[in-house]
């Protein structure tokens, strides 16, 4: 299943129901349950893409 698909899930199906807002927190924190990556990963994956691009 691709990320906007668990996003489209809303926060409540993964346990956060005091709000319905999806924080960068919360997306970091179910890239990591779903995808077994952290968040830092991903973000120095993109960055060394983004420096071979140049």
């Amino acid at each position: 299943m691709k990320l906007a698909a668990y996003l489209d899930q809303g926060t409540a199906a993964y346990g956060w129901v005091e709000d319905q807002v999806w924080t960068a927190s919360r997306v970091a924190t179910l890239i990591g349950r779903k995808f077994h990556i952290s968040y830092s990963q991903i973000l120095a994956a993109v960055t060394r893409s983004a420096s071979l691009a140049v």
